[in-house]
């Protein structure tokens, strides 16, 4: 499938401090590989393999490498000091960026409530905190990894008022298998994508494809990586190599995207107002703080929202 233009692989160049260039999201660059050949001796030993899951259609925005990754960390997910340790302890940070998000927007009301659709929720980290607030009507998680779903689902009925309410529902499909809502006013009122952009083939299609089931007035919400040398020592080097607080094999960084790569994508198509963005770090032993004009070359959060007319 020829994939629209912007995110795609290659595309724009990513413009080093000394006028160098690396295509935009390929794969790392001989500099790259020379670098990391130093660092063979902070690599961890490899894992079991899991069976591999069925190949997805090439239309699909799933990579089957990925799903049986995220497959074998299923059974650890809810524990917060295993290997999603950082997702628990980024979580805070998630609702304090959409809380911000909407406080530009909107005026207080208490008896507004919001829809949401979590896109590649995994174990429900997040899609179970969101259904727990006031003033959410209801959430909607949905992970193409059959075993990570199931593990949300469990830990979902420990929680007897959320199957009570039936504010939140686990869908085992990929984007691309969700219906568009028709009229676009019954979309959800925020879309979420946390951690996931990252790790996605082709994140222009996936993008165009999410962005339909956002309403008119509505926040798309993501966190990600920026690709940078300093992203690749920090989240390649040390939190894979060094400090293990990432399973081995977790990111790769040409799957990286900038902020501003990401502006520009929403710039070129009309219908989205000004985006927002927030740098974060990791900070061992004390959790992820927010730092000014990280979105630069870390991980960031980054708003949009979607215009009333479109």
């Amino acid at each position: 499938m020829k994939a629209p233009a912007g995110l795609l692989r290659p595309a724009p160049k990513l413009r080093s401090s000394r006028g160098s260039s690396i295509h935009h999201l390929t794969r790392p660059s001989a500099v790259v590989s020379r670098h990391v050949s130093t660092c063979k001796a902070l690599r961890l030993p490899e894992a079991q393999p899991s069976p591999a899951p069925p190949t997805p259609p090439p239309t699909s925005s799933v990579s089957s490498t990925e799903l049986s990754h995220f497959t074998n960390l299923a059974s650890s997910w809810w524990d917060p000091y295993g290997p999603s340790r950082l997702l628990h302890l980024m979580n805070p940070l998630r609702h304090q960026f959409i809380s911000e998000c909407l406080s530009t927007t909107n005026l207080p009301d208490a008896s507004q409530e919001y829809s949401y659709l979590d896109v590649g929720c995994g174990g429900g980290i997040f899609t179970e905190s969101a259904a727990r607030l006031p003033h959410t009507s209801n959430v909607t998680g949905l992970d193409p990894g059959e075993e990570v779903i199931k593990i949300a689902r469990a830990h979902m009925r420990r929680d007897p008022s959320l199957i009570r309410d039936g504010k939140l529902e686990y869908r085992n499909i990929p984007i691309e298998d969700l219906p568009p809502p028709s009229p676009a006013s019954n979309g959800h009122d925020i879309v979420t994508l946390f951690e996931v952009l990252e790790h996605v083939p082709h994140p222009s299609s996936f993008l165009s494809t999410l962005t339909r089931h956002l309403k008119p007035g509505g926040w798309l919400v993501l966190s990600t990586i920026a690709r940078t040398w300093t992203s690749w020592l920090t989240t390649k080097v040390m939190a894979e190599d060094v400090l293990r607080v990432v399973p081995r094999g977790t990111h790769e960084w040409s799957k990286y995207v900038r902020e501003e790569e990401l502006r520009g994508w929403f710039g070129k198509r009309g219908g989205w107002e000004r985006p927002r963005a927030m740098g974060v770090v990791y900070v061992p032993g004390v959790g992820w703080r927010e730092v000014r004009g990280g979105e630069k070359w870390g991980n960031y959060f980054f708003g949009v929202r979607k215009s009333l007319g479109s």
